[in-house]
């Protein structure tokens, strides 16, 4: 049986950014990696001043490459003790894998200081090295001259064939603190910065700090990165669409907030407040979590504002008569970026940067298709939605 083949990535990321991603996907994609584990270090040995809170730069990272089985985040580096050394973390995980062929993913710029790690020697022999090329730092000859000595003293040193990453995290905090958006930062770190107001961000959001921390306990991984994704998504169609850019950000960071709820507990909150007397919403969680997610935002996240609970009701079924912020917080939820490929998708995020309620009439007719084709009936409410929506088209009348 063909050895396990597990790359590494580790790192401060403070924060994560695309170039980490970029550079793990390439040296999986060429060396056939199994997979590869995101190991976020908890007391770093060389960086300490702008270093944020570690738990936080394991929620970056975790939601960064919550979509893509192959990335891996791990809690390796986070649960240990005292400064953190590579030596003692591939100890650890050859221990853990002991069959396994470990390959620690590097830039350019670190192999050149690879001799200041602590017992580099004894390292040198534990994995071998897929280096990425970085721009700027040591020229090629450079590098050579380093891998080959590195390489003299039992070192193991594979090139990565990809495009330069012209990026780093130092730079991106550095544009967060003049208050720019770095591209090369995912859009649910991005989130998850301006929630938690992180590297001098200023969060627009009141309990926005608390509210991270109340939904990383509440949801799965998966799940919690979709919310980030929404709320991004949701406040950059508010500003396209003159609706309150705060108001949508905060539906759509809480719009799931008990989707991982057990059904017979948002039954009897719905039951118990009497939010819903509808069978065949009390029957479905995946209907029920927007009604009992409404009731959870009011209570449990302390949220007063009744547009806000109202988007986060709707946002399943959809509702006759929905204003511009319900539209914002339903498609941002069908249109986040980590959502997986479907029929419509890419027409439907198009539409949604030009008329909401065009963009809504075309994903629940999409809706309505998937549904028909599973043999089962689209809910009443969202067939009086879609009748609505063509209604209003037909008389070229606008819906707020």
């Amino acid at each position: 049986m063909a050895k396990e083949r597990i790359g590494i990535m580790g790192g401060t990321f403070n924060p994560v950014h695309q170039g980490h991603m970029d550079m793990a996907r390439a040296a999986a994609t060429q060396e056939n990696l199994d997979k590869v584990l995101f190991l976020p270090t908890g007391n770093p040995p060389h960086k300490h001043e702008g270093v944020v809170d570690a738990e936080d730069r394991y929620r970056m990272a975790a939601s960064a490459i919550a979509q893509d089985p192959l990335l891996v985040p791990s809690r390796l580096e986070l649960e240990r003790a005292g400064v953190i050394y590579t030596v003692d973390t591939l100890t650890i995980l050859k221990e853990k894998y002991p069959k396994a062929q470990l390959y620690y993913i590097i830039g350019a710029d670190t192999l050149m200081e690879l001799k200041h790690w602590r017992n580099y020697e004894k390292v040198l022999t534990m994995c071998t090295f897929l280096v990425c090329p970085r721009m700027g730092g040591a020229s090629p000859s450079e590098l050579e001259a380093e891998r080959k000595r590195l390489t003299a003293m039992g070192g193991n040193f594979i090139y990565v064939r990809m495009a330069p990453v012209d990026t780093a995290s130092t730079q991106i905090r550095q544009a967060l603190s003049q208050g720019r958006e770095p591209e090369l930062l995912p859009p649910v770190v991005l989130e998850y910065v301006r929630a938690s107001g992180l590297y001098g961000v200023e969060s627009c959001l009141y309990l926005g700090k608390i509210w991270i921390q109340q939904l990383w306990e509440a949801l799965s991984l998966k799940r919690f990165a979709h919310s980030l994704g929404v709320a991004f998504t949701a406040r950059r169609l508010a500003l396209i669409h003159g609706v309150d850019p705060v108001q949508a950000e905060t539906a759509g960071l809480l719009h799931d907030c008990a989707k991982c709820f057990p059904l017979q507990e948002m039954q009897r909150i719905c039951q118990e407040h009497v939010l819903t007397q509808d069978p065949a919403v009390l029957e479905s969680g995946n209907l029920l979590h927007s009604v009992a997610g409404a009731f959870v935002a009011a209570n449990d996240y302390h949220v007063s504002d009744p547009d806000v609970l109202r988007a986060i009701s709707s946002h399943t079924t959809g509702k006759v008569g929905m204003n511009a912020l319900d539209m914002v917080v339903y498609l941002a939820d069908k249109i986040e970026p980590g959502r997986a490929p479907y029929p419509l998708l890419d027409q439907v995020r198009a539409a949604a940067l030009l008329s909401l309620p065009r963009a809504m009439l075309l994903s629940m007719e999409g809706t309505a298709k998937y549904v028909k084709k599973g043999g089962k009936p689209l809910h009443p409410t969202t067939q009086a939605v879609v009748e609505w929506l063509r209604s209003a088209q037909k008389a070229d009348t606008s819906i707020h």
